[in-house]
């Protein structure tokens, strides 16, 4: 202060009522700021700063996205607006200012996520004062496609991605990342695959001039294949789009200091689309039943058969099996007892005992056969007919 050093630890200790190791709140907190947000110590609790991702909210987990209409497109200028730039109709940017530009890149990362359900299109397009550039597009078969061209090399170089069809309406997450030669994709929930620029290719990315959305429009000579998937443009939603610290959507979107270097075609509706990936993980391919239009020639391994770790050909006929010797048991069990409750009602029926005497058919009635079979009675009667007198 006035340039004096205060050593107010030091002072610290020696002053009564202070006490040195306290934590602020970013320590216990800090971890709530997500996507990269940072932690802003305050007197009385913390904030999150998510000026540097392509996140908004209070703790950096709000998606920031727009839908795109056929034949929009967005920009975003590296270089500082009004420096070696002129009006954007004209777009005549002819030579990079070594002091305003941006610098060479030996090293990017890219993170996106996106849901189309039209292809070929544009994604994302990097272009530069050179002819180098990189590309993410969805092919015309759907797959998604990252194109490096950095120089040294006759032709750009490509990395397709075949896990099925990109355009199919649902979110998908791409993240690229770059260092010098080695490039680090991963697409959804799918595990990071690592690739390799030839020998041969350079390692910087020379005088990067701008960031295209949705479709490409740029001056001077462009890529065959690039041109050709530029028409019409991409429709569709775009979401949390970062290019190292640059956000291009969210500075279009809000009012951010890189907002003067956004130039807008069309009209831009805030939406995240759903942008969000699957959180269900995707089957790998040997228990996809995708996978099983080639059973005989491929090692697919569905229905899966854990002992062996091999297919098993006749799963579904096996299980079909079981399931109607199961429903054959249960019926014999009820047609068993059907014919047990059968017997036993028709062994009873018609039958009942009687006490009637014997020999009732032969007697005159049913009171002369009792007393012809039962000689007590007899004795009753007569004991009955006696007379007595007093």
């Amino acid at each position: 202060m006035n340039g004096v050093t205060l050593d107010l630890e030091e002072r610290a200790k020696v002053t009564s009522g202070f006490k040195s190791g306290c934590s602020g709140h970013c320590t216990s907190y800090g971890a709530n700021c997500e996507n990269g947000g940072k932690c802003i110590e305050k007197y009385h609790g913390y904030s999150c700063d998510c000026s540097n991702t392509a996140y908004d909210g209070t703790f950096c987990n709000k998606d920031v996205g727009a839908f795109f209409e056929e034949g929009m497109w967005l920009r975003y200028n590296f270089q500082a607006p009004g420096i070696g730039t002129r009006d954007s109709g004209s777009r005549s940017e002819n030579s990079p200012d070594p002091q305003n530009g941006a610098p060479d890149l030996a090293g990017e990362e890219i993170r996106f996520s996106f849901s189309t359900t039209k292809a070929p299109c544009i994604l994302l397009y990097v272009s530069s004062f050179t002819t180098d550039f990189l590309a993410a597009l969805v092919k015309p078969t759907g797959s998604l496609q990252v194109r490096y061209n950095l120089g040294g090399t006759r032709e750009p170089y490509n990395i397709d991605v075949d896990h099925r069809s990109m355009a199919n309406g649902q979110p998908h997450s791409v993240n690229i990342t770059r260092r010098e030669r080695t490039i680090t994709l991963k697409l959804d929930h799918y595990p990071s695959v690592s690739y390799h620029l030839p020998s041969s290719s350079d390692t910087l990315f020379n005088s990067p001039k701008s960031l295209f959305l949705g479709k490409v429009i740029e001056t001077g000579k462009i890529d065959q294949e690039i041109h050709t998937y530029n028409t019409p443009g991409f429709t569709g939603c775009l979401s949390r789009v970062q290019f190292n610290q640059i956000a291009p959507l969210k500075a279009a979107l809000r009012q951010t200091n890189a907002s003067a270097h956004v130039h807008i075609q069309g009209e831009l509706v805030e939406s995240n689309c759903g942008a969000s990936p699957l959180t269900l993980s995707p089957m790998s391919s040997a228990t996809d039943p995708w996978h099983l239009d080639h059973l005989d020639s491929a090692s697919a391994d569905f229905p899966y058969n854990p002992g062996q770790g091999q297919a098993i050909r006749n799963g579904v006929n096996r299980n079909s099996a079981i399931i109607g010797g199961v429903i054959a048991v249960v019926i014999f069990t009820i047609l068993c007892t059907l014919v047990f409750l059968i017997r036993y009602m028709f062994r009873h029926k018609g039958t009942y005992h009687t006490n009637e005497a014997k020999g009732a058919e032969s007697a005159e009635s049913a009171d002369a056969a009792i007393m012809n079979n039962d000689p007590n009675f007899t004795e009753t009667i007569d004991e009955s007919k006696k007379e007595w007198l007093i």
